[in-house]
């Protein structure tokens, strides 16, 4: 599956995760997760400006989150993934937030 193909998109498979999905807390985030039919993970973003109020710091969260999950994408099932910020997740540091997606990969996992 292509980079492009392992994110979610359009608002129909953002509801779809809404409405079928299971809620992992980790500490910086929130995911809702829900099986997918097409063979490889998705992963997609809804961080409010509430979370994070400037654009710099929410798109930074979301390269971290995202690099983490390239590199864990072959070890995740068949599975579309929507991580919803938690608070304090902007004031994170890098490294923190790539720890609070490893450890949502080995919750999903499990």
């Amino acid at each position: 599956m292509a980079n492009s193909a392992a994110r979610l998109r359009k608002p129909a498979e953002f509801q779809a995760v809404f409405d079928a999905g299971r809620r992992y807390p980790v500490k910086h985030f929130n995911a809702i997760v829900a099986t997918n039919t097409l063979g490889g993970p998705r992963l997609g973003f809804a961080l409010s400006k509430k979370i994070a109020a400037r654009a710099v710091d929410r798109n930074r969260i979301k390269r971290q989150v995202r690099e983490s999950f390239r590199h864990n994408r072959a070890r995740l099932p068949a599975l579309d993934i929507v991580m919803l910020g938690r608070g304090g997740c902007a004031k994170a540091t890098n490294a923190d937030l790539r720890l609070s997606a490893q450890e949502l990969w080995k919750k999903i996992t499990a």
